[in-house]
């Protein structure tokens, strides 16, 4: 007689009957937590700037056999592991700037919501279809995490380390949830076709030498075409992805000033800063003059190109106006603004050759901890450096868009592109091209600039738009609607990127749908937990019956 073994039917094997010696049975205990760990860093490994994207999949397959028929607790605990063995190194870059005690506690709050997905994942393991679940229960960490506490701190999105990779397209369908969705999804049904052809080779093994059915091939299909519907959906999507000029042309200008010194005390000589881009964008109209450059239609600095108030300082205001007069081109620049009470505010500011200020955008997200810090009594118990930030920064509450010689340029400040609703609200206001001034002279050398490069090349693909990152120490680049980087700049080096590229106003399924594909994936996941809970319940009844 023939049998057929599926992976969730397989039952542990039983206890041994003598207790194990402590030397024999630790190792076998932590196997799987030092699998979920593994997983983590696979999941790391995979973000830039390592092109290593398709090590996402195998992550999230291990992370499958971690977690198969785990106890919830156990898929809780199994799960957090995975969270710290991603975020930890991922996030390092914050211990450059505060210690090591902030680091950890972040990496430690945001893994509690990889947690979490692992206790749901552990949940809906045992289900008939259970990689789709799971990929959805991830989705649905990424979205808590984007939303609490102090606003959600989305770093990390699987999403953000395909930016090279084949799934890249789906960013236009769904934006960063589904694009993650199929990631993950691809991970989990990886493990289950594995399982399944291995339950299939088992039963091969024990079949009797009389004529028996053959085994069920829908558990082995459906394993299958969790394989393969991401990817095959990745190359339908692909017509999606397109830089045809769709409204001409503009020829932008990014600016990279650099600093005079690392660290949080980059601003310490706040003039040199600003004197350093408008020196760079003075040699830029020199060489527009004789030729060597293309005339600009509009010039960006970089967030905190200005750390001086130019309202508030005479000195500074003149510096930019005379650099924008000489180049001759729309410029924004970025700028800390000072009122005599209330709130910093991170400015983006539009000024016009001649005419000087004419237009700004507040930051609307500012960053917790960084550009304000929220319980300031308590987290100076243990970080005094919050001190740093003498004043809070206060958000904005309007939608960037600037009107640049013509062109619609949607802002999203440096955090804020971490965020799909700070990105996508300028396109659906008309953005025509995105840009994301940055000031990533805090991080040092750190990966935080490569990864926050990745982010822009994922947006740029999500709403089929041309992004230009001007930053003041680097990475700056300019980044065509597919994803491409046609210019960059070198970490702390002085430089101007001077490029055209194509604008457009299409929208994409992924701008049109906005939050909908990944409130869909919330739901299939609470689905998930709903029917596990189910089963749950009539198992527990008909063990009682």
């Amino acid at each position: 007689m023939s049998t057929t073994i599926a992976p969730a039917d397989v039952p542990e094997s039983p206890a041994p009957t003598a207790t194990p010696t402590r030397g024999r049975g630790l190792p076998r205990r932590l196997v799987r937590p030092a699998a979920a760990v593994l997983s983590g860093v696979l999941l790391f490994l995979s973000f830039p700037p390592r092109p290593l994207w398709w090590l996402a999949v195998p992550a999230f397959a291990l992370l499958g056999w971690t977690l198969r028929g785990r106890r919830l607790r156990a898929g809780f605990g199994l799960g957090y592991l995975a969270g710290l063995g991603f975020l930890m190194p991922l996030l390092i870059w914050t211990d450059a700037v505060v210690g090591w005690l902030p680091w950890v506690a972040l990496t430690g709050v945001e893994a509690l919501f990889m947690g979490a997905a692992g206790l749901g994942i552990a949940a809906v393991s045992r289900l008939p279809g259970w990689p789709v679940f799971a990929a959805g229960l991830w989705i649905a960490g990424e979205a808590a995490r984007a939303r609490v506490p102090f606003g959600g701190f989305p770093w990390g999105k699987i999403a953000f380390g395909q930016a090279d990779g084949i799934f890249l397209p789906l960013a236009a369908v769904g934006g960063t949830p589904v694009l993650g969705f199929a990631v993950a999804l691809c991970g989990f049904g990886l493990y289950e076709l594995v399982c399944q052809v291995l339950a299939r080779r088992a039963a091969a093994r024990f079949e009797d030498a009389a004529p028996a059915p053959a085994p069920a091939r829908g558990p082995l299909l459906a394993a299958a075409l969790a394989v393969l519907v991401p990817v095959t959906g990745a190359l339908a999507a692909r017509p999606l992805v397109s830089d045809a000029a769709e409204d001409g042309t503009a020829t932008v200008a990014a600016v990279q000033g650099n600093v005079p010194r690392l660290g949080l005390d980059f601003n310490a000589q706040r003039r040199q800063v600003l004197d350093n881009h408008v020196k760079r964008t003075e040699e830029l109209a020199d060489a527009v003059k004789a030729g060597r450059e293309p005339q600009p239609d509009f010039v960006l600095w970089p967030e905190n190109s200005s750390d001086i108030d130019p309202y508030a300082n005479a000195d500074a205001y003149q510096a930019i106006s005379d650099a924008v007069r000489e180049v001759n081109a729309p410029t924004v620049v970025g700028a800390v603004i000072s009122p005599p009470t209330g709130k910093l505010r991170n400015t983006l500011i539009q000024w016009e050759p001649n005419r000087g200020p004419v237009a700004e955008y507040d930051k609307r997200h500012v960053q917790p901890f960084g550009e304000y810090i929220p319980m300031r009594p308590f987290v100076r118990l243990f970080n005094k450096d919050v001190d740093r930030v003498s004043r809070d920064f206060g958000p904005g509450n309007k939608v960037g868009v600037f009107d640049l010689a013509g062109t619609k340029v949607g802002l999203a400040t440096c955090y804020e592109a971490a965020f799909d609703w700070a990105v996508r609200d300028t396109v659906t206001h008309g953005a025509q091209l995105i840009t994301v001034p940055s000031n990533n002279a805090t991080f040092g050398r750190s990966e935080m600039t490569y990864q926050q490069l990745a982010m822009s090349r994922v947006r740029a693909v999500e709403h089929s738009r041309s992004v230009v990152v001007p930053v003041t120490s680097g990475v700056s680049a300019i980044i065509r609607p597919d994803g491409e980087i046609v210019a960059r700049s070198e970490l702390f080096t002085p430089d101007v990127l001077v490029e055209k590229v194509p604008l457009r106003s299409s929208q994409t399924p992924a701008t049109r749908l906005g939050t909908l594909p990944e409130a869909l994936l919330v739901a299939l996941a609470a689905a998930g937990l709903g029917w596990s809970a189910v089963r749950a319940v009539r198992a527990r009844r008909n063990r009682t019956a």
